[in-house]
């Protein structure tokens, strides 16, 4: 019998099913997920390279900034929307079968927003569709990893994390050069083409260890939120996101704010994404070193600091390039942590429920973000981007004491 944790809840660890086999065909795992995060959320976050044409140049007569705004943040908030669906259609069909829905519609959503005329075409196609396909693609292949891992878990989270960074740099440098060269129009379908290929390709590729370990899969148990723990694990994530997103889509526009030329603003993003794909396997490494809890939270609070430290007083291209590569680094610890830290709070068994209910707690935060800072945008005066700055900072402060609250009570109960 599994021992209970303080909370009265049963909690499976890894040495109560078959161990993971920590490499094997996990490494081709780790291949293919490094492979849709590059060519998910790694042309996901190149968003921010539209939304600065999208701002300053007015494409679609009658769109507010917040129009902009929404189309971004619908793409998060439909990808960690479709969770319970997705997990649902994981336990019926198998891994796959939402995988390659996800892949078909992540590259008709690019495909279909090439011939948008109006706001609201974009909110459906590059926004809603785009998410969904995201969604349905990169939820499913989170739980993978650490059904093949368990002391290099979060290393082999963190290799594939930093695919997006790897996409990002790409997607941000050839977004630009295909606007300005070819068309906004071609540049979008170019992306849907490339996006297919090479996540069917991906997908082709993952392979689960579900019979071995029998995972709940329910999109919403809600016998979780009744430990404190999973709590402190949502708020941090709820909250960390405020920031993230906020950071992610503003900084170019920031860049062109302080008189930077468009160049300027792309290579900001670019350099962001860089220090991503730097940073995110170095993440994982240190959090199977020195605590899965414990790392997170830290950099956390690190990136709080960061954003008053260095990119509230930048205003040379300099150090708003230090900036981005320091932040671009350890801004997303979310996207690398999150796998093995639900696997810490509720156990390997428990994993694709509490990641359900982690994609649905950062629904709101991912969707409204950019918006609100948008909104904080002091648009003709001296520091445009000054509330939004402070806003992102404490969004991450005040998430990491989630965090350092959650290590404080392990500390005092064992409960992975």
């Amino acid at each position: 019998m599994p021992p209970a944790d303080s909370d009265g809840v049963t909690v499976l660890v890894d040495g109560d099913q078959d161990p993971p086999p920590d490499g094997g065909y996990g490494w081709v795992c780790v291949a293919a997920c490094f492979m849709i995060n590059c060519f998910t959320w790694g042309i996901v976050s190149s968003y921010g390279v539209y939304l600065a044409y999208y701002l300053r140049y007015n494409s679609f007569s009658g769109a507010s900034p917040l129009d902009f705004a929404f189309v971004g943040g619908s793409t998060f908030g439909a990808a960690m929307l479709v969770a319970p669906v997705v997990t649902f259609l994981a336990r019926r069909y198998g891994t796959r079968f939402p995988m390659f829905a996800g892949v078909v519609a992540l590259a008709g959503g690019f495909i279909a927003a090439s011939f948008a005329s109006e706001a609201w075409h974009l909110y459906l196609t590059q926004g809603v569709l785009v998410g969904i396909g995201v969604g349905f693609i990169y939820i499913p292949s989170i739980a993978i990893l650490s059904q093949w891992f368990s002391k290099k878990r979060s290393l082999a989270n963190g290799i594939t994390s930093a695919g997006s960074g790897i996409g990002g740099v790409i997607f941000s440098l050839a977004t630009g050069s295909m606007i300005e060269n070819i068309s906004l129009a071609w540049s979008l379908r170019i992306t849907g083409i490339i996006a297919f290929v090479m996540t069917f390709t991906a997908v082709v590729l993952t392979r689960d260890r579900n019979k071995v370990i029998q995972p709940a899969q329910h999109p919403f148990d809600t016998k979780l939120l009744s430990q404190t723990r999973v709590w402190l694990l949502l708020a941090w994530a709820f909250i960390s996101m405020l920031g993230y997103i906020t950071l992610l889509y503003s900084l170019p526009d920031f860049a062109l704010a302080i008189g930077f030329s468009r160049g300027q603003a792309t290579n900001t993003i670019t350099v962001l994404n860089l220090g991503t794909a730097v940073g995110r396997p170095f993440i994982g490494y240190l959090s199977d070193r020195c605590g899965r809890i414990k790392v997170p939270a830290f950099l956390t609070l690190v990136c709080g600091i960061s954003c008053f430290a260095i990119w509230l007083p930048a205003t040379s291209f300099g150090v708003t390039l230090l900036f981005a590569l320091i932040s671009g680094a350890i801004l997303g610890v979310f996207w690398v942590t999150i796998g093995p830290l639900c696997v810490e709070v509720a156990g390997l068994q428990q994993l694709p429920s509490l990641l359900s209910l982690s994609w649905l707690t950062i629904v709101l935060p991912t969707f409204f973000s950019e918006a609100i800072a948008l909104k904080l945008r002091r648009s003709g005066y001296g520091r445009e981007y000054l509330y939004p700055q402070i806003f992102t900072g404490l969004a991450y402060v005040l998430a990491s004491i989630f965090l350092f609250q959650l290590q404080r009570r392990r500390g005092k109960q064992d409960f992975s």
